[in-house]
């Protein structure tokens, strides 16, 4: 069966460039970097290549600043925990009510053990009032954290604006940039932003690794505590065929970004225009200015967002209702909750995200495939005789 892969904001599929570099780690190069002995000490020289390849995307000034995790979730925690203990005596956090959940479950965590946090609101295009932000930071403030791109709808906050209000108002700023690494373009050495958090299976390394950005300078508690790996900041012993593979991951990333804000969007705005023109009652979820190249989110009214996804399933299209974190509950998005779009849109609402590796015909198929299925389901729905 042919299969059109549109979910890569849930994942992507590894590099061939990055498989072929991460196999020598998983056979002959099996050593463990910590050791004294040179079979396995001379593996912490690819670590190292592949921090400054991360740092070199990010545009950092110090590899050092780059830390290895696992995964995004746990860049997000370690950002979170770390800043609120390097000030203990404040205990206020600031975040946004369309966060991951990787940072919204852990702060409703923080609020049962005594902690105040202020979800800041969106419009109906997905986008923030920086106004509140301002009014929202106190003295007790420790922690603003906001994502640097919604992974549902796309829509990009404006970071730098935000990471100015932080500086201003010395607050400590995370953002949890996991769908952003790779997909625009980054320049950390103007943008000041404290932490940030990003995931390599998001663009095109292998699951299981990820990365934190600490900013010189600023406050740091370990989150993993072990032996002295990554300087004493992470415990545990690396994963050198992860870290390698996001280190290529992250070279490749510099050198199709601009296929990715040219080629891809475009496949992405045809995708889009296709949908919006060939099937009634649809409507694209979130800012249409400010989002990333490869995503759109769009409501089919009257539909069941579930049986889209298998009928799409049926024809070989991935693609998915929202967050793969949360794919597995029955609760309405709470991203296009917050953005108050209708019900009747929420639950129909399909999220199709792109790489690089798709094709003109990928797009052919979907908007072939597409309104047929839509029309059956509208055809067989409860709220069919409500349709106008």
């Amino acid at each position: 069966m042919k299969v059109v892969y549109v979910d890569n904001n849930a994942t992507t599929q590894v590099a061939p460039e990055v498989f072929e570099a991460i196999r020598p780690f998983l056979t002959d190069e099996y050593g463990n970097p910590s050791s004294m002995h040179t079979f396995g000490g001379k593996i912490a020289k690819y670590i190292e290549e592949a921090r400054k390849n991360v740092a070199d995307l990010l545009d950092a000034d110090d590899p050092q600043e780059i830390i290895f995790t696992s995964c995004g979730t746990e860049s997000d925690n370690t950002a979170i925990m770390s800043t609120l203990r390097s000030y203990p005596e404040k205990k206020h956090i600031i975040t946004t009510k369309v966060e991951h959940p990787a940072v919204l479950n852990v702060c409703k965590y923080l609020e049962g053990i005594g902690y105040r946090v202020t979800y800041l609101s969106v419009d109906d295009q997905g986008l923030l009032d920086l106004n509140e932000l301002k009014s929202a930071i106190d003295q007790d403030t420790a922690l603003i954290t906001i994502m640097y791109a919604n992974n549902e709808t796309g829509v990009i906050f404006p970071i730098e604006e935000i990471a100015e209000i932080a500086r201003q108002r010395g607050v400590v700023f995370h953002t949890d940039a996991v769908q952003t690494v790779g997909k625009i373009p980054f320049q950390l050495t103007k943008l000041p932003v404290d932490l940030l958090s990003l995931s390599g299976h998001k663009l095109h390394a292998p699951k299981g690794v990820g990365a934190l950005y600490i900013r010189k300078g600023t406050r740091f508690s370990p989150f993993m505590i072990g032996g002295h790996q990554e300087q004493g900041r992470r415990g545990g012993t690396e994963n050198v065929s992860g870290i390698v593979g996001l280190g290529v991951a992250c070279q490749l990333a510099k050198k199709f970004i601009k296929e990715e804000n040219t080629r891809v969007k475009s496949l992405r705005d045809k995708l889009e225009k296709a949908i919006l023109a060939k099937i009634p009652d649809t409507k694209v979820n979130g800012s249409l200015t400010s989002r990333l190249p490869n995503t759109t989110n769009i409501g089919f009214e009257f539909v069941e967002g579930e049986a889209i996804l298998l009928m799409l399933d049926e024809f070989g299209i991935a693609a998915s209702s929202g967050s793969a974190c949360t794919s597995g509950s029955l609760t309405p998005s709470h991203v296009l909750r917050a953005m108050g779009v209708p019900f009747t849109f929420v639950q129909g609402s399909i999220r199709f995200s792109l790489s690089r590796y798709n094709t003109e015909e990928d797009i052919d198929y979907i908007i072939d495939k597409l309104p047929t299925i839509i029309n059956r389901l509208r055809e067989i729905s409860p709220y069919g005789k409500t349709r106008h």
